[in-house]
This record gives structure tokens, C-alpha cells and sequence, in this order.
């Protein structure tokens, strides 16, 4: 895939994503504001951790997009099979870390999350194997 589409696949995904998660975050607020017992009640503590969570990590990771994609221009020498690698890596962390949060979140088991929290390791394996593979990139010298 071509730098230019590439990066324009991120900022799309990133400015849909600070959409996506801003707007949970204004109905967390809402339900704050409107003390529903489904997000305030002290037996549901968990679940507004996991969805606070889910709030941030998701609006962290599509800033993450942008400056990926801001980045790309600055990498033309970056071999595409990694290049590649590093953006499946980052667009499937964009899912799993803050799914997994709101997953987690949604079924209680007592005071545990719900299953789908071990979406979170594995998205923050391929977040961290996304920032490696770029920063690696960046190491290297430019080519003349």
C-alpha cells in the first residue's frame, strides 16, 4: 500500500475513533449526570473503571493514528512488508484495547471484568509492536 493511502487510512480511523470515543465519553457523563445506577451504584465501581478506561485508551490510540499517519511522509524508505506490519498492529490495537475495556465492563462477574478484558493484553502487545516497528523506522538513517 502506497505512504499516501496509508496514511490517509490512519487519519481516517484516528478522527473517527477521538469521534467514537469522545461521544462515549460525553454518555459516561451523561449517566454520571443523571445517576444511573448502572454506572454509579458501588457494585458497579468495576464497570466504570473498565468503561473510563475504554474512554481514554480509545481516545489515546486515535491520536496515536494521527501521529502515525502524520509520520509516514517522513518514512519513504520504510520497507513496506513492516510498514505494513506496524499499521495492521496499531489498527487492530485501536480495537482490542479499548473493546476489551467496554467488553469487560459490560457483564460483571462480582467485582471481576467480564471476559472480554483479555482483549487488552493482546492489543496492548500490538500497540507496543506498532510503536517499536516505528520507531525503529525513525532510527535508521535517511538514505541521500
Amino acid at each position: 500500500m502506497e505512504l499516501h493511502q496509508l496514511a490517509r487510512r490512519h487519519l481516517g480511523y484516528g478522527w473517527w475513533s477521538l469521534l467514537l470515543f469522545l461521544t462515549l465519553g460525553v454518555g459516561l457523563e451523561a449517566l454520571h449526570g443523571f445517576k444511573a445506577g448502572l454506572y454509579l451504584d458501588v457494585s458497579n465501581e468495576m464497570r466504570r473503571l473498565l468503561w473510563t478506561l475504554a474512554h481514554a485508551h480509545g481516545t489515546l490510540i486515535g491520536l496515536i493514528h494521527i501521529a502515525f499517519a502524520a509520520t509516514l511522509p517522513h518514512l519513504p524508505g520504510w520497507p513496506t512488508t513492516a510498514r505494513v506490519r506496524a499499521s495492521r498492529a496499531l489498527l487492530a490495537s485501536g480495537i482490542l484495547i479499548p473493546g476489551g475495556f467496554f467488553l469487560g465492563g459490560v457483564a460483571l462477574h462480582g467485582n471481576d471484568p467480564g471476559l472480554g478484558i483479555v482483549l487488552v493484553p493482546l492489543g496492548a502487545v500490538l500497540l507496543f509492536l506498532a510503536v517499536l516497528g516505528t520507531a525503529r523506522a525513525l532510527s535508521r538513517p535517511v538514505a541521500r
